[in-house]
Parts: structure tokens; C-alpha cells; sequence
């Protein structure tokens, strides 16, 4: 490809809308441009990217026995209500009504689509197992799209969806999946993790995350020095650090407490340890309410609590809702409740905490699981970087992660609620048990430039660079530079090396600038002082390492070079 026909339009200025580094740099490398909120156009250079992410996510694909297909974007109502996700799924889903009234939606995923495919035409336990994949857009009307492609409203997914006999052909097919994705990012270049996670509005009984480590990153996960033991901070647990120390149960005892509504005014007041508080957290889930009972040092985790409730609607209560609850704001405590109660292990271990004593100016001092209250019992809190493994013991660190891919044990969700069913080799009519596994090619692209960057522009790993080598020639009116340019051009295409000849009558700076921004693996630069000694320029982009290489052995030089280039 030649500079001078390429549709590439750089910045030198940073757009105001661009939050975060990867959002920055695909404006200013001229690889996607804004056509509405959270909606872009990719051009020529960012579609080679999104394309040789799909190309290496394709290949892996199929080398796991997965099988390619196309699913239609628009989606009828009536599958989603076959499933039960018409009514729950949210407001991020784009419906829309065709001509004559009828509800259809533009697909945020495709589980349904993919289970009224196969349970129309696989009917018997020979055709199982059954994987099947495609790469396509979808669609969620994200209330706040930001981030460029991290949270857009349009995007690019790849998802897969397996179909076998039993849990035990799921266990298969999921490792399949899982090695895959392993291979998939680990020839993207990245460095990742695979992360366990909740299941989210998909559903299903267990679930990873693949995180590409990076500053930026939107998740926090944690994971262990001593095990490979790691999970998404939502539903990640812990031993924490100290232990109950052997405390005798002391007589419980009201103490006046006036205008201590927080957990740090009523440790100061009574002069005591916020470790030695109970949180109370009143929500209603499902139009229920519930009280949560956590360490009044701890952060409440409402993925797992919701979890553990099953709930579909799950959100802080309101003043009204308190007041129906006969609760008092600030003064809530666990004893005596008619409301469903959870208790945090660290509270069913402790002794001798204080809360609230449900009346206006009053808590309780030395109250007790078992003895004064009674709940269930759960790991409801945020675990914490410094804290144990929960599986060797070891020490749990952090790090910021942004997810490219999940994989899930759907398990007879779908098939169960759709009638989706095979005869096995009884004749007997059994449900399906689905597994789901998606990548996201965008974010995966916008990953690769959050953790492959720095202050001149982007590192592509070579795998997916738009072009493996730029050929820079210091000026396009010097023959004798455009000779040889000209030459190694036409010898690296033939030996099927992808390169950029930039013919453009720019300065030097400029081509320069634009090559370090845009982030080529390798730039050979031709000019008159190396072509005096029968020599070309390199420079390698990740390293900044820079030398010559002999002009009659360019190719070789050049592909010996890239050899070397992660």
C-alpha cells in the first residue's frame, strides 16, 4: 500500500471527547471516526486491526471444532419472551416495532437466536456435541457511552454458543473454549488473565473473564502470588488477615447515641473500632425488602448479594421504603427484624459488635449471631488486596483489568425455558446443556493500545499491526531514494511481508511523527547518508532500538528484523 492512496487522516491534536488513551489515539491515528454517540466508523487502518483480530479469532475458532454461521441482527420479541429476558433484560436493549406494529429488537447478543436455531433442526444425541460461531455487530443502548470503544452502543462480537448431551459435555466443550481464548490473546500479543466472574444478565453457573492487564482499566481484579486463583473484584472472596480472637460473649446493653446515623459517628462517640460495628444496607430486591449486615470497615458487594438473593430488580431502598419497613434511618440493627436479613461471614464469626437498635438515638453494644439475631449467612462484603487466598492462603494482590472476552456455563437456562430438547438414545427428550463464549474484536483492539503505548502514539504488537513495516524515504523528489525505496517495496510484497511505502511529499518530521503515532512494528527509513554506505535505517517501535542493515540483503535483513519483534 502506498501513503500517498491511503485513507488515513491524522491529528496532532487530542479531541475533547476522547477520555482515556486508546479513545485518544484511534482519533488521532486516523483509524475511526465519530458518527454518533457511542457509534463509529472504523477506516482503513483500524479495519485491518478489527480484521486480523478476527482473523486469528476465526482460526482459533475452528481449530476447536467450532462451526462458522451468520445470525440475523434484528430479533422478534417472541424468542426474548420465550426465554424471559424480554421483561428483564433492561433498558439497554434497542427495540424497535416493524410496519405493522410487531416488537423486535437489534441483537445485544444472541443466545436465543442461536438455541430456536439448533432445537429446530438438532434432534437426536448423535448430532451432539455441537459448537457454532459468528462474528457480527451488536447492539445495547448504553445510557452513558463512553470510552471510544470500551462502551459504545454499536460493536463487535464474536460469540459462540455449544449444545451437548450433559454437564460432563459441557465441562468439554468450555475447556475447548477456554484453551482457545488463551491462544486467541496470547497471539494478540496481550497480557492477560483469565479472571472467574459473575454471570451477569446472561445467566448460567460459572463464568471467566479475560482481562488484558492495564492502568486504564474499567475492572479491578485480584488474584493470588502463590496459586493461580484469581476473579473479578465483584465476586471475589478472602480470609481476611486477622483472626476472631477468643471473646467471651458479653451482655448485650443499650447506650444512648443522639445524632449518630453513621457507622464513623458512632465509633467515635463510643470511642471504639469501626471493625467492631455492624453496617446495616437496606434494599429491595424484587419489590422485597432486605437487609444486609456487614463489618462497619467493609464495602458491601451487590453483585454477590444479588446473587445470593436470585433477585432480577435490585436497588438501594428509598425513604419511603424504609418507612414501610418500619425501619429508622441510622439506627437499623439486625435484632428483632421481620424483613429478610443477611449476615457476612465476619459478623457470624465475630462477637461482641455494636449496631443499631432500631429506635431513633439508641444502639446496642455486645450483640451476637445466634444469640441475639439470626440471618443468612454469606460472604457479602468486598474482598481486599493484602487479604488471603481463599484457596492456598497466599496474599491477594490487585490490578486493573479491562475484559475482551468471557466464557459461560449456560447449563439448561435456555433450552429449559425455550423447550429446547434431543432424544437420547433411550428416545427419551432431554434439554440441551449450552454453554456461551464471546470476545469482544473491538475492545480487544482498544486494549492492545491501552497497554501497548506511550507519549508519541501507539505500539501494535506485530500480530496486529495495520502494517508490519512502514518504508519511510526522507524525500520523495530524491530518485535515487525513491529507486531504492521503490525496490524494497516491491520485494517485501512478493515475499509476503505487509508494508507501507510512504510516498507522500511530506517533511521527514512529519512521516516520522506519523509512523511513531500510528504505531508500525518496524520503519526503514532510506536515505542519503546510509545509501552512501550501501546501508538503510531501522528503528523498531516497541524498543526504540535503531542501526543499519546493507541494502542487498534488505528483505532478509528486513524479515530477520521482525523475527525478533513481538
Amino acid at each position: 500500500m502506498r501513503y500517498s492512496q491511503l485513507f488515513a487522516p491524522t491529528l496532532r491534536e487530542v479531541p475533547s471527547e476522547a477520555e482515556i488513551v486508546s479513545h485518544q489515539l484511534m482519533f488521532r491515528a486516523g483509524m475511526m471516526r465519530k458518527v454518533a454517540s457511542g457509534i463509529y466508523s472504523y477506516l482503513p487502518l483500524g479495519w485491518r486491526v478489527l480484521d486480523k483480530v478476527s482473523d486469528i479469532v476465526r482460526e482459533e475458532m475452528n481449530a476447536a471444532g467450532a462451526q462458522e454461521l451468520m445470525f440475523p441482527i434484528v430479533q422478534p420479541a417472541e424468542l426474548w419472551q420465550s426465554s424471559g429476558r424480554w421483561a428483564v433484560y433492561g433498558d439497554e436493549m434497542w427495540r424497535v416495532k416493524d410496519r405493522h406494529g410487531r416488537d423486535f429488537c437489534l441483537g445485544p447478543t444472541h443466545e436465543e437466536v442461536a438455541t430456536n436455531t439448533v432445537m429446530n433442526d438438532i434432534n437426536s444425541y448423535k448430532q451432539l456435541p455441537l459448537m457454532i460461531y459468528q462474528i457480527q455487530n451488536k447492539y445495547r443502548d448504553e445510557r452513558r457511552p463512553r470510552f471510544g470503544l470500551m462502551r459504545s452502543r454499536e460493536f463487535i462480537m464474536k460469540d459462540c454458543y455449544s449444545f451437548d448431551r450433559d454437564d460432563a459435555g459441557l465441562d468439554v466443550s468450555y475447556g475447548k473454549m477456554y484453551d482457545a481464548y488463551v491462544k486467541i490473546f496470547t497471539r494478540c500479543g496481550l497480557d492477560f488473565r483469565p479472571v472467574r466472574a459473575d454471570n451477569g444478565a446472561i445467566g448460567g453457573s460459572s463464568s471467566h473473564e479475560f482481562m488484558v492487564l492495564a492502568e486504564n482499566g474499567e475492572a479491578e481484579i485480584l488474584y493470588c502470588d502463590g496459586c493461580d486463583y484469581a476473579a473479578n473484584i465483584e465476586i471475589a472472596e478472602s480470609i481476611p488477615l486477622e483472626t476472631v480472637a477468643a471473646e467471651e460473649e458479653k451482655a448485650a446493653e443499650k447506650v444512648l447515641t443522639p445524632d449518630c446515623r453513621t457507622i464513623e459517628d458512632v465509633a467515635s462517640f463510643l470511642k471504639m473500632d469501626k471493625k467492631k460495628t455492624m453496617k446495616a444496607l437496606f434494599y429491595m430486591a424484587d419489590e422485597k425488602p432486605v437487609l444486609i449486615f456487614i463489618r462497619g470497615d467493609r464495602t458491601l458487594n451487590e453483585i454477590k448479594v444479588q446473587n445470593a438473593l436470585g433477585a432480577n430488580l435490585f436497588y438501594m431502598g428509598a425513604d419511603i421504603d424504609l418507612e414501610n419497613a418500619g425501619l429508622v434511618r441510622g439506627f437499623i440493627g439486625p435484632c428483632g427484624q421481620k424483613v429478610r436479613v443477611l449476615v457476612d461471614k465476619e459478623i457470624a464469626e465475630g462477637k461482641n459488635f455494636c449496631c443499631g437498635a432500631n429506635e431513633e438515638g439508641y444502639h446496642l453494644l455486645n450483640i451476637n449471631f445466634g444469640r441475639d439475631f439470626d440471618g443468612e449467612v454469606g460472604f457479602f462484603r468486598m474482598a481486599e488486596a493484602g487479604e488471603k487466598c481463599p484457596v492456598c492462603g497466599g496474599t491477594l494482590r490487585s490490578a486493573r483489568g479491562i475484559e475482551v472476552g468471557q466464557v459461560f456455563k449456560l447449563g439448561k437456562k435456555y433450552s429449559v425455558s425455550m423447550g429446547a430438547e434431543y432424544l437420547d438414545e433411550n428416545g427419551k427428550a432431554q434439554p440441551f446443556v449450552m454453554g456461551c463464549y464471546g470476545i469482544g474484536v473491538g475492545r480487544t483492539m482498544a486494549a492492545s493500545i491501552e497497554q501497548n503505548f506511550d507519549e508519541n502514539g501507539i505500539i501494535w504488537p506485530k500480530a496486529i499491526a495495520p502494517f508490519e513495516v512502514v518504508i519511510v524515504p526522507v524525500s520523495e523528489k530524491n530518485e535515487r531514494q525513491m529507486r531504492a525505496a521503490e525496490e524494497l517495496y516491491a520485494s517485501l510484497n512478493e515475499n509476503g511481508v505487509e508494508v507501507l511505502l510512504d510516498d507522500r511529499s511530506e517533511r521527514a518530521g512529519v512521516k516520522f511523527k506519523d509512523a511513531d503515532l500510528i504505531g508500525f512494528p518496524l520503519r526503514i527509513t532510506v536515505g542519503d547518508k546510509s545509501l552512501d554506505k550501501g546501508m538503510l535505517e531501522y528503528k523498531i517501535r516497541k524498543t526504540g532500538e535503531s542501526g543499519l542493515i546493507p541494502l542487498e540483503n534488505g528483505v532478509d535483513e528486513v524479515k530477520a528484523l521482525l523475527s525478533r519483534i513481538d
